[in-house]
């Protein structure tokens, strides 16, 4: 697993991914393209799932291109899942406790501290939080950084920085939405979800695996 969030924009063949920065274009796209958040260049890049999936055109019949380099993949969710098991099973939850699950369950699951970085996290007051004691983060070196979320819905374009990080998964739920993982300041797991309105519009952060 790559150790920093994507930041290409463009495909692997060279094809231009397009910065969308008006959120009303934003909201309706159909296609790949990348914001910073509050369209601060200073900030992270944040992809949409067509992104992510290579749609660069209208045309269903053009092919997709691939999004993550040369030797390199977008996980699906069932990798992400993969790496959650490992990191329960070899003692990466943050009370030392581990389980040899499959499927894990939620509760078995606490390893959102050992996947979060050790700084920029607003602070929370429960041991386990991500946002607690945060010098004891990322021990598996994942390095989860709280760049927060592009929305697509109307009003809110950008939210969540220090509170919230997202990470798209390749596999599609349905026709509006596709599953993902994050982490928040104030739990202790690392999340899943796949449910919510026109998700595949939001901007989420990205990470890769080797093929």
């Amino acid at each position: 697993w790559t150790i920093e969030n994507a930041c290409n924009i463009t495909y692997r063949d060279g094809t231009p991914i397009p910065e969308v920065t008006d959120a009303t274009v934003w909201e309706n796209l159909t296609t790949g393209a990348w914001g910073y958040y509050d369209n601060d260049p200073t900030k992270p890049r944040l992809y949409n799932w067509f992104a992510v999936m290579g749609i660069h055109d209208a045309d269903p019949n053009t092919p997709d291109k691939e999004f993550a380099p040369e030797g390199w993949h977008v996980p699906s969710d069932d990798e992400w899942t993969t790496l959650e098991e490992y990191l329960i099973s070899n003692g990466y939850n943050y009370d030392g406790s581990s389980y040899n699950c499959s499927p894990c369950s939620y509760e078995q699951n606490k390893i959102a501290k050992a996947m979060a970085s050790t700084t920029g996290w607003s602070n929370a007051p429960d041991a386990g939080n991500v946002g607690n004691d945060q010098s004891l983060n990322n021990s598996s070196g994942f390095n989860a950084l709280p760049v927060g979320i592009r929305s697509s819905f109307p009003g809110a374009q950008s939210y969540n920085e220090s509170f919230q990080t997202d990470f798209w998964s390749s596999t599609e739920l349905n026709t509006t939405n596709a599953w993902y993982r994050g982490l928040s300041f104030g739990d202790s797991g690392l999340y899943r979800y796949g449910k919510g309105g026109n998700y595949k519009r939001f901007g989420f952060s990205v990470r890769f695996i080797r093929d």
